[in-house]
């Protein structure tokens, strides 16, 4: 992952700054549990959603351990269909393979589906980079794209923005895009939504190039899948002559009988629905039928890294329905932006840190950006065990350190902590060995509790400052368990 996001602070440092601002934490209180409530209520529509659940996390597991044959099918079921294959190692080869596929046409701007993939890689800085301007459609995303901003949400990306800020946004930014937002622009949500169609329609009718993602792949008949709810994404992939696909190799599925199973659990987990009201499906081109030429851009960006890893490789079930971030207390507090990553919330915790594979200060801080209050898991419609991921990256960012890369090879960098936390440990180890010295130090805790510090000094202050230091008992369990059982020790 890269451009915007190089440079961003440590997830506690972000997120310190984010939970001071009381108009964000009310836009993002509002937002998650309105669609947490309606999750809910089209969830509990289905009697089987358990087995549905179930069976999409054996269809993404089996994929996964068979990626390498699922892939080569699809790029064979893709090509006999008349489009073209490329493979993308890192974020740079898919932005120089995308960047040469508009320059060919003779284009120089493109209109662009919603893609987690495309701002992943950084797309839009890259063809910008180029000449090449990219205009977002989706209209979360062309709030964001018009502000300058950042998405912070997978499937709002404007999640922390009011309608009066949007409405601000409109107003200033528009004219230099195109069509300018009307003078008298209310924050009406219909006035909104008329403002975005008028300064896209043009755009839509011009555009000889399209971008997109996909939601999914089938191996079996080279078929993409795009689910939305605007119908943006409809004018995108049928209207230009030429669509550029940038897609993560995890987002293959064997057949037509699998991709049933997510298009009931994807639509009731992302946006409430029983059927997203655009669900469109092409497979390679067709004679006076949508685009002349199709391309797709298989994007590895560190996902084979990923899948080496038996705990961590879960994340790649990941369908993007964005429902763990919707019950998160921690992004609901600290919003998107602090988690420096376009995946934000409780599964960017678990996947930017094994996507990235920098070793950066926020790569190494994200595993801690929870509660593992087991919220994301309960939820999760592929039944991704996220509290579990995280423990595991802890452990890895703590015994060997966050992942560099180091060329083509991926590599744990040493992490040997504070020095004062190393003596602890080694204390510690050495106390609960021997019962004795545990028993006398138990004792003299308790013996002289009230004259323990509310804080711990020195390199200590920074464990203590967020936390209540625990109060130590009257006395320890085993003298009480002495006191209360007859004097029988506590030992048997």
């Amino acid at each position: 992952m890269t451009g915007t996001y190089l440079g961003m602070p440590a997830f506690p440092q972000a997120a310190r700054d984010a939970v001071r601002d009381p108009v964000l934490r009310g836009n993002l209180r509002h937002a998650t549990h309105t669609i947490r409530a309606k999750r809910a209520r089209a969830v509990g529509e289905l009697s089987d959603w358990a087995e549905l659940r179930e069976a999409g996390r054996r269809i993404k597991d089996h994929t996964l351990r068979h990626l390498d044959r699922y892939l080569v099918q699809l790029e064979e079921s893709v090509t006999a269909a008349g489009g073209t294959v490329h493979w993308a190692a890192d974020a740079g080869e898919a932005n120089r393979i995308v960047a040469r596929l508009v320059k060919e046409t003779g284009e120089s701007e493109v209109v662009k589906v919603k893609s987690m993939a495309t701002q992943e890689i950084g797309l839009n800085e890259a063809l910008e980079a180029e000449g090449i301007r990219a205009y977002e459609t989706d209209l979360a995303e062309l709030i964001v794209q018009l502000g300058r901003d950042r998405p912070s949400h997978i499937l709002v990306p404007a999640i922390h923005l009011n309608r009066g800020e949007i409405r601000d946004v409109f107003r200033s930014e528009m004219g230099a895009w195109g069509r300018p937002a009307p003078e008298d622009l209310t924050d009406a949500p219909a006035e909104l939504a008329e403002a975005a169609r008028l300064h896209l329609r043009e755009k839509f009718l011009r555009a000889k190039v399209a971008v997109s993602g996909a939601n999914f792949m089938v191996a079996e008949t080279g078929t993409l899948v795009v689910v939305e709810s605007e119908g943006n994404g409809r004018m995108c992939l049928t209207l230009p002559q030429t669509l550029i696909s940038v897609v993560g190799i995890e987002k293959v599925v064997p057949t037509w009988r699998d991709l049933e199973v997510f298009l009931q659990t994807l639509p009731r987990s992302s946006t409430a629905e029983r059927m997203n009201p655009y669900t469109s499906m092409w497979t390679g081109t067709t004679d006076e039928d949508g685009p002349r030429a199709f391309h797709l851009v298989l994007l590895d960006n560190g996902r084979t890294d990923t899948l080496a890893d038996q705990v961590g490789r879960q994340a790649l079930r990941c369908i993007r329905c964005s429902a763990c971030l919707n019950v998160c207390p921690v992004y609901e507090r600290a919003g998107g932006h602090a988690y420096g990553s376009v995946y934000p919330g409780p599964i960017g915790a678990i996947l930017s840190p094994q996507l990235r594979g920098t070793g950066s200060e926020i790569d190494a801080s994200l595993p801690y950006a929870s509660s593992l209050c087991g919220a994301c898991y309960e939820v999760c419609p592929v039944a991704i065990d996220i509290p579990e991921v995280l423990v595991h990256l802890r452990e890895r960012v703590v015994e060997g350190g966050p992942a560099v890369r180091q060329g083509n090879k991926v590599v744990l960098r040493p992490a040997r902590g504070h020095a004062a936390e190393r003596a602890a440990m080694r204390a510690a180890r050495w106390v609960f060995a021997r019962p004795g010295a545990l028993r006398a130090g138990q004792r003299l805790a308790s013996r002289t509790r009230r004259l323990h510090p509310r804080a711990l000094p020195g390199p200590g202050r920074a464990w203590s400052g967020t936390r209540d230091l625990p109060a130590v008992p009257p006395e320890p369990f085993r003298d009480w368990w002495q006191r209360t059982n007859g004097g029988k020790d506590g030992t048997e």
